[in-house]
């Protein structure tokens, strides 16, 4: 930017309950790919429109390492170097780290959870009516149903639930500042190495004894390498989850018509988490990228060294993508949808939050068929600060 140019407007932090930011709505036509500021001077390109938020996540010519000078971060002081952090790197050691994980959250493996996870859906509900209501739905349900599938296929212990929950929050909170963000990191990284070092000792049958008996323990990678991947797994394998659950309910009260629709025809419960998941888009401050070399993005020549900013929930409200892309539609074919990115980065445990949702919504309004919401509106208890979108509580009543 020149001295005289003014001064791009701020990427937005807020959002309505079950919408993106208004703001995306115009600049998706208006300015579709753009300068927006993040913090001081950084003024990376917000990539809104989804061809365009699809060629970028599937370019290698743009990196994920967010130490590169200049990468767009959630804070100006650039995060120090962490082993395992999958989303902040890029060939070869992001193929060799993934690789490792691909077979447990791969399609056949997660069909093989089904069981389980209706299992802990059922016992969560039976405790869910047992409670004085209203109830929270959060504390009773939406929380520890994916904390617990994902203690378990972890082979973590679910007793230390309050202090996991509390350090993901912690690092998920942009607006606590990058201290109380890495602290949160640095929290669950000590705590799961120790963790590691006794499933070294005393394997058992979950992904944690394998990474420590089959990866750490051959070479494959350091022991500091699986406790960065196995953070990543427990803060992205229940906060977003989670979120979406607490969301979901609120879209389909919200649209009585097509909850009645959902719950007379189970066949359309698939393409509804799928519309559940491109008109939330819980992951609503933007996918991070630097570009290594000039590319021409848009009719735009984005220069090496600059950054860039997907926006997931513009680029699945773009109406050259979904048409009347802020109608939520069940019936509509939502499977192109980015809520869970591309390319290389594309979500490990898609397979897995798909599962838990297609699984947990259903049995919940089957279970409670009066579900209603209670107290002030849902909107009031609204996450603020956080880089999953979401409710902290949400009190209900049946």
């Amino acid at each position: 930017m020149h001295s005289t140019d003014p001064t791009p407007p701020s990427l937005p932090h807020h959002r309505p309950l079950l919408d993106p930011a208004a703001e995306y709505g115009r600049w998706i036509t208006e300015r579709p790919l753009a300068r927006v500021t993040l913090w001081g001077d950084a003024h990376p390109w917000l990539v809104t429109r989804h061809e365009d938020a699809r060629a970028v996540l599937a370019d290698p010519r743009f990196s994920s390492q967010n130490v590169r000078p200049g990468f767009p971060g959630l804070q100006p002081t650039p995060p120090p170097p962490t082993p395992g952090q999958l989303f902040a790197m890029d060939p070869p050691d992001h193929t060799r780290l993934r690789r490792m994980l691909i077979p447990e959250f791969a399609f056949r493996r997660v069909e093989q959870l089904r069981p389980a996870i209706r299992s802990i859906t059922d016992e969560l509900l039976d405790h869910l009516v047992k409670q004085q209501r209203p109830a929270d739905l959060v504390e009773h349900f939406t929380l520890p149903l994916p904390l617990l599938v994902i203690c378990e296929l972890l082979g973590v212990p679910y007793t230390d639930r309050d202090f996991i929950h509390r350090q993901a929050a912690a690092f998920a909170t942009v607006t606590a500042g990058p201290e109380a963000m890495r602290a949160g990191w640095a929290a669950l990284f000590g705590y799961l190495q120790e963790l590691l070092a006794v499933k070294s000792r005393d394997p058992g049958d979950d992904l944690m004894s394998k990474l420590a008996t089959e990866r750490v323990a051959t070479g494959e990678a350091t022991a500091a390498e699986a406790a960065g991947l196995l953070v990543q797994l427990l803060i992205a394998g229940h906060e977003t989850t989670a979120s979406m659950l607490s969301l979901g309910t609120v879209a389909l009260l919200r649209h009585p018509a097509q909850l009645a629709a959902l719950r007379t025809d189970e066949d359309l419960v698939p393409g509804a988490v799928e519309e559940l998941l491109r008109c939330l888009t819980v992951v609503h401050i933007g996918l991070r990228r630097i570009a290594t070399e000039d590319v021409e993005v848009a009719g735009v020549t984005i220069r090496a060294g600059e950054g860039v900013v997907i926006a997931l929930q513009a680029a699945n409200r773009d109406p050259s993508a979904f048409a009347s892309p802020d109608t939520f539609d069940i019936h509509r074919d939502a499977g192109r949808h980015l809520a869970f990115g591309h390319g290389l980065h594309h979500c490990l445990g898609q397979s897995l939050a798909r599962a838990e949702l297609q699984i947990a919504l259903p049995a919940l309004f089957r279970r409670l068929p009066d579900l209603r919401l209670a107290g002030r509106a849902a909107e009031e208890y609204a996450f603020e600060g956080r880089a999953i979108h979401g409710v902290r509580e949400l009190p209900v009543s049946w």
